[in-house]
C-alpha cells in the first residue's frame, strides 16, 4: 500500500512566552561543605574540586541538567563541562541526596534505576524488550523504520519537517527526543542547529549504541550539542519544568503505561514547553466498523490508542493547545505545557 499523496501540514500555533535562554541552565547549588570519594567541594559560584591527591588540575562542579531518578536531586558533575559526547565520556555523576553514582559506558549515560546493579536483572514487557534486541536495533533504520510508509507514516524527511513546525516556540531551547531508537531524529535535530542542545533517551542500550556508531560517521552531528542518555519514559531524570521540548516519534505503542509516560513529559517540561508524538492509531473514522474492534487484538506486542484517547491522556494530564494531523493509521500530534 502506498499513499495517495504527501502529508503536507498546514499548522497555526499560539504564542507562548518562553524563558529567557540565559536561564535555561538550573542554577548552581550553594554548599558549605558536601564530600565525596577522593574529593571535596568548597563553598563559591563556580564549585572547585581539590584533588585529595594533589596530583591534578581542579576540576569544575556544576548542578546538572540531569536529576537521580531515584530521588530527583539535580546531579553534582565530576569532570568536564558540556553538553556533547566528549564531556560525557570524561564525566562522573553523583547525587548528594541518596549518593548514588552514575557514569558513561563510553557510549551513553545510564541514568536508569537499576544503573550499576550487579545483581537485579528487570524484565520488560515484550514489548520493551523487543527494541532491546541486537538485530532489531540493528535493522531499525535499514528497513524497519521504512516499512510504517505503509501505515501512513509520511517519510521521514516529512515527519520532521513537520515536528520541527510545531516545535517552533520552543526554538533555542533544551529538546528531549524519547524513545530515540537509534536517534533518526535525535541526529536530525542536533544538526539543524535550531536547538541549544538536543538529549537522545532510550530504554535500550543496543539502540543508544547504533545511535552512537550512525553519529560517528557524521562529523556534524558528532560536534554537535548532542548527548545520549539511557533512561525509562515513565522515570525521566531531568527536574521538573527543565526541558523546552519533548519528541517521541513512533513510540508511544511501545511504552508499558502511555499515561505514566505522558505525566513524566509534562513535568519536565517548561511552562509554554512543547511535546509533539507520532504513533499509530487503532483505528481511524475511516476504518471500517467491523475491523474496528480486531485492531488491537491483532497487535500483540504493542498498544493501540484511538485519536480521541490519546488527545483525553494528553489533556488529563496538564497539556493544553492540542492538535494533531492523521493519515491512514499514522497519527503526529503536538500539546503544550501551560
Amino acid at each position: 500500500m502506498t499513499m495517495a499523496s504527501p502529508l503536507v501540514p498546514q499548522l497555526s500555533f499560539a504564542k507562548h512566552p518562553l524563558l529567557p535562554r540565559e536561564s535555561r541552565l538550573q542554577p548552581r547549588p550553594q554548599f558549605s561543605s558536601v564530600r565525596f570519594p577522593s574529593f571535596s567541594v568548597r563553598a563559591s559560584s563556580v564549585l572547585a574540586v581539590e584533588q585529595d591527591l594533589g596530583t591534578q588540575k581542579d576540576q569544575t562542579l556544576e548542578s546538572e541538567i540531569f536529576s537521580c531518578p531515584i530521588c530527583y536531586e539535580s546531579l553534582i558533575r565530576r569532570g568536564p563541562s558540556g553538553l556533547n559526547l566528549e564531556a560525557m565520556q570524561g564525566s562522573g555523576f553523583k547525587c548528594n541526596r541518596c549518593k548514588k553514582s552514575y557514569s558513561s559506558n563510553g557510549n551513553f549515560l545510564d541514568l536508569t534505576l537499576t544503573a550499576g546493579l550487579r545483581n537485579y536483572i528487570e524484565v520488560k514487557p515484550r514489548r520493551t524488550e523487543l527494541f532491546r534486541s541486537p538485530l532489531v536495533s540493528f535493522l531499525y533504520e535499514r528497513g524497519w523504520r521504512q516499512n510504517f510508509k505503509h501505515s501512513g507514516f509520511p517519510g521521514q524527511e516529512e515527519e520532521f519537517k513537520m515536528a520541527q513546525e510545531y516545535f517552533k516556540p520552543a526554538e533555542g531551547g533544551l529538546l528531549l527526543d524519547v524513545s530515540c531508537g537509534s536517534g533518526l531524529f535525535s541526529r536530525k535535530f542536533a544538526k539543524s542547529g535550531t536547538y541549544s542542545g538536543v538529549i537522545a533517551l532510550d530504554y535500550s542500550e543496543n539502540m543508544l549504541c547504533q545511535c552512537y556508531d550512525f553519529i560517528k560517521q557524521d562529523d556534524a552531528v558528532l560536534k554537535a550539542n548532542l548527548v545520549l542518555v539511557r533512561a525509562d519514559v515513565s522515570r525521566l531524570p531531568f527536574s521538573s519544568g527543565s526541558v523546552d521540548a519533548v519528541h517521541a516519534g513512533a513510540a508511544l505503542h511501545c511504552w508499558p503505561s502511555p499515561s505514566n509516560a505522558i505525566a513524566e513529559i509534562t513535568r519536565v517540561l517548561r511552562s509554554g514547553g512543547v511535546f509533539v508524538g507520532t504513533t499509530f492509531l487503532r483505528y481511524t473514522p475511516s476504518t471500517p466498523w467491523i475491523i474496528q474492534p480486531f485492531r488491537q487484538i491483532t497487535a500483540q506486542n504493542i498498544i493501540l490508542l484511538t485519536a480521541e484517547e490519546i488527545e483525553d491522556l494528553c489533556t488529563s494530564c496538564g497539556l493544553t493547545n492540542y492538535t494533531s494531523k492523521t493519515q491512514q493509521s499514522f497519527i503526529m500530534f503536538s500539546a503544550q505545557k501551560p
